[in-house]
């Protein structure tokens, strides 16, 4: 107990005395019935964005899994382990999501160590190896023309939006639900330091903030 971090055990307290109490009935039915979310959401393991708390959520509203860059593979049925993959079959499969929110973000370290081609942080290179992931063989993602770093930036963490996106529907029992109307796709990106939501069109392949309705 004593090596448990202290603001950890501290914060569930804090959990206990004061969250807890007003939602103990909604805990004991999602342990007596099971969750059943509507929506699942993709996103990254940055700290600063937590999906819960960007949208308010409460115990068993979301079904989340979070990676590096907020990425989805192809569709991939080998032998190999694929735990986004995994989730996205149990939330489409089991729990019958009606949606799937991709939600990138401001500031990505993941999106950073792909533009700065960083060396291999261990002899794994697993950061590199998940983030080759992002691209298509043969596809080159080089800064443009008079195009600032931050601007650059942006782009590919957006960008890694609707890779995803676009991914997801290369999933068997996505596309099926998607193109039958029982589930749509979406995606979002996050401004850190404002805390700043936008929105995807998909129809105009723009972001949209949703302060601005």
């Amino acid at each position: 107990m004593k090596s448990f971090p202290k603001h950890l055990i501290d914060g569930y307290h804090a959990f206990a005395t004061q969250r807890l109490p007003t939602e103990q009935s909604r805990y004991r039915e999602l342990s007596e019935r099971g969750q059943s979310p509507e929506t699942m959401l993709i996103g990254c393991s940055d700290s600063r964005v937590s999906p819960e708390v960007i949208f308010d959520a409460g115990p068993g509203e979301l079904f989340v899994v979070r990676n590096v860059a907020n990425l989805v593979p192809v569709y991939q049925p080998d032998t190999a382990a694929h735990g986004v993959s995994a989730a996205l079959e149990y939330a489409v499969s089991v729990l019958q999501v009606k949606h799937v929110v991709v939600l990138g973000h401001a500031q990505c370290g993941g999106i950073r160590a792909f533009v700065d081609k960083i060396k291999p942080l261990t002899p794994g290179d697993f950061i590199g190896k998940w983030m080759q992931m992002f691209i298509k063989p043969g596809e080159i993602v080089e800064q443009r023309e008079h195009e600032s770093m931050q601007d650059f930036v942006v782009r590919i963490e957006k960008a890694a939006v609707f890779r995803s996106l676009e991914n997801l529907m290369t999933f068997p029992f996505v596309r099926d639900r998607v193109h039958n109307g029982q589930m749509q796709l979406h995606g979002a990106y996050f401004g850190v330091a404002e805390g700043s939501l936008f929105v995807l069109d998909q129809a105009a392949k723009e972001f949209r903030s949703v302060r601005n309705g």
